[in-house]
Order: structure tokens, then sequence, then C-alpha cells
């Protein structure tokens, strides 16, 4: 019988793949399986040595690092709860979850020791060092962390046979939400494993894959997808010393050559509109055989072998999570025989309910449920089939920490979990999502606006990079965030004339947003036409999953 906890299902990896790579930055030297088994009891006996216990919690503040998963696997190891924050928390965020979670210790990256160097940390009784495992003294600055010595850690005794037990909590994680509050998910040793093991079932990995990860480790998506599922089926997982821009991302794209790298709609949606779109529309020939779907098909099919060399040319699983994929980008991924696919999940869930595969494309779904998950729809809307997404099985959180009221009402009466997303299934049993229930706007005669669909309309448009529909002062509102780059190189001759360039701009910035806003109401229903369209001149701040914060943007003014 499988024991669903993160050391059991390690520790036979451990041992078959021992010489292999594990875990390892870029370009440097890796940690074997045998090395990350050793080096995981280890850091078990220090946190028992400084008298961290079973159900003790330790937080993680830390960039994605192989130490990362090796902290997070000793405190696993003997029992401990990690807390993992997410590493663009503020400060203030940062206290209030080691304060909320209680932890006791405290591991941080070097370059995210700033962030709590001048703080008082109430509870804390040890921070250490991640980069090298140095216990930090009290008042130390960040330009002294590099004088520390690591732990000796040749004096700890290592601290045995793993304690963890199925039904114990192994991670609180704190979301950052779209919402602006921070809630603890209580996901217990079964959650995460058994969905780092069950993922296999939608997509197989092995010894011969190489993961690149470039979503942070404290979200659930990389935790379990991104970590748990490679060393589980004995591949490796590479890390990058830099935020992963592009001239970081491209020569270790290239020297890594990764069979699997997951990620979220961002990363694609801006190399499509950013680089790639503009190419078909540069030339007035290009841009009116595009317009034909089966010369489009064969311009994407050309783009896509470029995208797969880019790539390292071994992808054989984009995994795209997170948030919704801009349809318009989809069809190209679909129709360059991208090997991409989309999941669905949660926090709460630890993260996966269902996805699509390289081979069961659909465009606009996100696939079956994962198997041993059941989904049903709740107070399903008698014309469209659409409902609520409640969600059973194995990987669904124990709850929320400290929040029994909170908790008690994301759960049905009957113990399914209400995830507050409104979709429908085709027949195959394919879940569409229409968006978040929360988000609905509610119209001057009682309709349901769902912005997220009017977005997706927009996003279509040639020029726009993102958008948001809001409601302010009973209007309905699109902020668009333009692709101003693309726009400026249509006036690149008049740049020695700093006024007409700025003027001709903004000219054709204005018929931009008017051409936007007329092609949109021709396209939705009347209750969903936009009142105003404006400009929106930077990004929209975004969440680690890269979802927008809409709550920011909600204010009547």
């Amino acid at each position: 019988m499988i024991k669903y906890t993160v050391p059991a299902m390690l520790e036979p990896m451990f041992e078959k793949f021992s010489d292999r790579t594990a875990l390892t930055f870029v370009g440097e030297t890796p940690y074997t399986y045998s090395q990350v088994k050793e080096n995981t009891v280890l850091i078990a006996g220090m946190l028992s040595s400084f008298g961290i216990s079973k159900g003790d919690k330790v937080a993680i503040l830390s960039a994605n690092m192989p130490n990362w998963g090796v902290a997070f696997f000793g405190i696993s190891w003997m029992g401990g709860i990690a807390v993992p924050i997410l590493p663009d928390f503020h400060t203030q965020e940062i206290k209030t979850i080691l304060e909320h979670s209680e932890s006791k210790i405290l591991f941080v990256s070097e370059g995210l020791y700033h962030k709590i160097e001048n703080e008082t940390l109430p509870g804390i009784e040890k921070i250490i060092l991640l980069d090298r495992i140095s216990v930090i003294p009290a008042g130390t600055k960040t330009k002294d962390l590099q004088s520390l010595a690591p732990v000796d850690l040749s004096g700890v005794p290592p601290f045995g046979d793993s304690v963890a037990e199925e039904d114990e909590l192994a991670t609180i994680i704190y979301t950052s939400g779209t919402t602006g509050s921070s809630k603890g998910v209580m996901l217990t040793q079964k959650n995460i494993a058994w969905t780092g093991k069950q993922t296999y079932t939608m997509q197989p990995v092995n010894e011969n894959d190489r993961f690149l990860s470039i979503l942070p480790l404290s979200h659930t998506y990389e935790n379990t997808l991104g970590l748990l599922l490679p060393l589980f089926h004995g591949a490796s997982v590479y890390y990058l010393r830099k935020p992963p821009t592009a001239p970081v991302l491209l020569p270790a794209l290239k020297e890594v050559q990764p069979t699997k790298v997951l990620s979220v709609p961002l990363v694609i949606e801006k190399i499509f509109k950013g680089k790639i779109y503009p190419e078909f529309q540069k030339s007035p020939v290009v841009r009116t055989l595009y317009k034909f779907p089966p010369m489009r098909k064969l311009l994407h099919r050309v783009a896509g072998k470029k995208l797969m060399k880019t790539f390292g040319g071994k992808i054989d699983f984009f995994g795209v999570g997170g948030a919704k994929l801009d349809g318009t980008v989809e069809r190209f991924l679909k129709e360059a025989k991208f090997p991409y696919a989309i999941g669905y999940g949660l926090t709460e869930t630890s993260p996966l309910l269902a996805g699509t595969t390289p081979s069961t494309p659909r465009v606009g779904s996100t696939g079956q449920a994962l198997q041993g998950v059941k989904l049903r729809l709740a107070d399903v809307d008698p014309v469209t089939q659409e409902g609520e997404i409640q969600a059973q099985g194995p990987n669904v959180m124990r709850g929320y920490y400290k929040a029994p009221e909170i908790t008690a009402s994301v759960f049905t009466e009957d113990g399914w979990f209400k995830t507050g997303d409104l979709g429908s299934f085709d027949k195959d049993g394919y879940l569409r999502i229409k968006g978040r229930i929360k988000n609905m706007i509610v119209g001057a005669s009682g309709e349901n606006i769902y912005p997220e669909e009017i977005e997706s309309v927009i996003n279509k448009m040639r020029y726009v990079l993102e958008s948001l529909v809001v409601e302010k002062k009973g209007k309905l509102v699109a902020l668009i965030h333009l692709n101003m780059e693309e726009i400026e190189n249509h006036f690149q001759g008049w740049k020695h004339d700093a006024e007409a360039f700025s003027e001709k701009i903004g000219h054709r910035k204005d018929e931009i947003l008017k051409e936007i806003q007329e092609k949109v109401n021709a396209q939705v229903n009347k209750f969903s036409k936009l009142q105003q369209v404006l400009f929106h001149k930077d990004p929209f701040e975004k969440t680690p999953t890269q979802k927008i914060k809409r709550f920011l943007y909600h204010k009547d003014n």
C-alpha cells in the first residue's frame, strides 16, 4: 500500500537514481539524488537540534534554488510544517505571515534578506541563510552575509527515518489572492504527495526529463508540479540565478534543452504579442495572407518551429496554468503544433484539478478531471448550462489556518470544495471556465456580466497587450495596456521632431482605442457593451501566477 507523504515518495527515488542529477542551478555543480537525501536528513537533524519538534512551523522566504527543495524536504522529514512565503510579498506581509503561522525558524535567501534585516520578528528563534545554511546572528546587515560560516552539520546527527504521516500538515501556503487578503491554505502530506504522484497519469515523467523552473517554488503550482512531480519520478530540475528575463532565459534554454517547462499565460502571451504576431503584420502582403485560415496555419507552423528552437528544441510539454490563456495565443500554439497543455486548479486543491496534454488540446478548455478527482457543477443555469465548479478528492485542502468560519463557507454540507469559478462541461467531460463568480458585474437591469469574457474579445485585438474590464460610476469601462513599442515603430521617420512624433503617436493611440471599442461592441451582447475605453500606461499589477489584482482597479475615480 502506497504511503502518500513527501519523504515516503522520495525515499525510493533517492536509492534508485542516487547518482543522477536531482536539483541544480543552470551550468553549476548539481545535487545528485543521494546528495539531496544526505542534506535532507542533515537539515532535519539540524532543525531538531534547534528545538524544532513535529508540528512546528518553519518558514522559507527565498528565491528558487536547490536548497529551497532541500529545506522543504528536511522540514517534511522531521514532521515539521513548511510555510513558504512568496518573494514578492512586502515586509509587513512577511511579518504578518510569520506571526500568524507561529513560525519558529526562518530560512531566507541572501537576495531577500533586506526585507527583514531591520525588523523584529516575534516568535522567530533563528534565521538561517538558505544559500549556505548559515545561522544569521541578530543585527546582521546584508553586506555582512557573505562572511557567515556554514553551520557545521558534521556534528549534527542525521534525523533518521521520517516521522511524517499522511493526515498531518505538510505546508501552510499563504495565497496572495486577487482580493487583497491573504489566507493560509493548510495542505496535508497526502494532499501534495498524492497530487505530485497522480499527475503522472495525465503527463508521464521519467528520469530523462529536464524541468526548467521559472515560477516561484513558494506557490503550490511550482511546488507540487515543478518540484515533487519530477523528483517522484527521477527527473532533474534546473534553476536560474536571476529572474527569467529574455537575456537570462534564452541562454539557459539553449544549455539545458528542457523537456518540461511550467509557465503562466503571461510568458507565452508576451512572446506571441511582442515578437511573433508583429512579424505577421509588418508587410502588407503577409498581413493580407494572414487573414486566410490556411495561410495563417502555415505561417503559424513556421513560427512554431522557430519557437521550438528558441526553447532548446527538446521540449515535449509546455504547461500553462495559474490564469486563463488568451484564445488567440492558444490558437497559435495549437496551429503551430507547439506541445502546450492547459491546467486548472487552485492553491486549495494542491493545485491540479483538471488538464489537457499536448496530445489532447481543445482551444478554450482546461481539459478533463485528474484521475481520482471528482468535479461537479452547482446552481446550473438551465439556459447556459454553467454552474459553480465544485471539487472532491485527496488533493483538497484541510481548510484555512485559524479561520474555521471561512473554511466552512467554502465547503458544501456534503463536503465538496466550492472553487468560486463558473464553468461548464462539454459532452466529453472537458471543462470550460467562464470566470470568477466574485468578478461578476451586475448590469443596470440585473444582467450578469462576466468581465473575463469581454477581456478575451479585447485581447484578440491588434496592439493590445492586456486589458481589464471594470465598473466605474455605473459604467462598463475597459482599461487597456497597449503595445506602444509596436505603435511607435510606425512613426520612426518622425523621431527627429519630438513634438510631431508625440502628437502622431497620441493621435494613433486614440484611434486604436476608439477602434477597439467599436469592434468589441459589435461582438458582445447589448448589456456587455463598453461605455468607455481608457488607455492604461503601465502593465497591471499581478499576483505571482500573473493574475491581475482586480481589486486595485475597482475604485470609482
